[in-house]
């Protein structure tokens, strides 16, 4: 090729040159990231803060090279001073890092989107905030699952329903059969009843499954609620569900249950990110991703559900690959 090109009177040399300059720094990036964004924040704090954590943080290290040229190691040591020392601030400069580097992919200027999903496995795990949701380690999930099912109330068949699903408390509690599609494993909750106003549509795990199954017995005439409270025209009430860990002597809280879930993802599985925000109905808080995502990422939400409920309920993989139709079990 390089042959090719001086014999058609080319430089290849002062080509890749012309070529590199038209790649923008970090720096020139970030700065053009930023003034294409600002006007659609409301916010003027966070405008500022925006730009002013990459000068303090990641231009020293990272502003003066090219945006080709930046990947993951580099980053990671942009990041390492501060992501214990300053873990709230060192996640938003990751976001931002990422988002940048997005950016100059969707322009051409980089081969591959930013490489942030190996990240977390270059750097110690950040301890958790005393502000985040009391959460039961994975790992003791399968445990505590087996322990609540020894007894049968509508309040623990509700429980082990938001585990399977990673539901939010009100999104299972306020549950109609009129959403439920259990032969297609399917469950559609309408946008007004979602945290960000979106329908979204959980897949149902086998076990997930079973569980609604068993919820038949509590049905109630007079209401279409999965999860009756004792008025059975209303919902279960919340604290119903945290009394059920309060009695079993757990100082957890029942939306930890879905952090369970986030950390399962990233430290047992393969999945993306972008699965596992999606699998728990959280909007995309990139703009520009925003505006070009049109998938939910419905059949790769299926298996990871798939897997999610045969971890939590111990169920054999050659089962659970049988009853889920012989789909293919590799994560995407």
């Amino acid at each position: 090729m390089t042959r090719k090109k001086i014999a058609q009177g080319i430089d290849p040399v002062a080509e890749r040159k012309q070529e590199r300059q038209a790649v923008p720094t970090f720096r020139k990036a970030a700065e053009l990231v930023h003034e294409e964004h600002e006007k659609a924040w409301k916010n003027g704090k966070h405008q500022n803060q925006w730009i002013a954590t990459l000068k303090t943080y990641a231009f020293p290290k990272m502003g003066d090279l090219l945006v080709s040229d930046i990947e993951g190691p580099l980053i990671r040591d942009v990041l390492a001073p501060i992501w214990l020392a300053k873990p709230e601030t060192a996640r938003r400069v990751r976001q931002r890092i990422g988002t940048v580097l997005d950016w100059s992919y969707a322009r051409g200027f980089r081969a591959t989107e930013a490489p942030m999903r190996s990240l977390s496995k270059g750097l110690p795990r950040q301890p958790k905030k005393d502000n985040h949701f009391a959460a039961l380690p994975y790992a003791s999930v399968p445990g505590f699952l087996e322990k609540l099912g020894e007894r049968e109330s509508v309040g623990r068949v509700a429980l082990e329903a938001l585990i399977l699903t990673a539901a939010r408390s009100g999104e299972i509690r306020s549950a109609t059969w009129q959403e439920l599609d259990l032969d297609a494993a399917l469950w559609s909750i309408p946008a007004s009843r979602m945290k960000m106003g979106r329908a979204h549509i959980v897949p149902l795990s086998v076990e997930a499954v079973a569980v609604f199954e068993q919820a038949k017995r509590f049905k109630a005439g007079a209401s279409d609620l999965v999860f009756p409270g004792q008025n059975v025209k209303k919902p279960l009430s919340d604290m119903t569900l945290l009394k059920i860990l309060r009695d079993m002597e757990l100082s957890i809280t029942v939306h930890g249950f879905r952090s369970a879930f986030r950390d399962w993802v990233a430290e047992q599985t393969d999945y993306s990110g972008e699965i596992a925000e999606a699998a728990l109905a959280h909007t995309v808080s990139n703009k520009v991703e925003a505006a070009y995502r049109r998938t939910d990422f419905l059949d790769k939400r299926r298996l990871l559900m798939r897997d999610w409920g045969a971890f939590c309920k111990k169920t054999p993989a050659s089962s659970n690959d049988e009853q889920a139709g012989g789909e293919n079990t590799e994560a995407a």
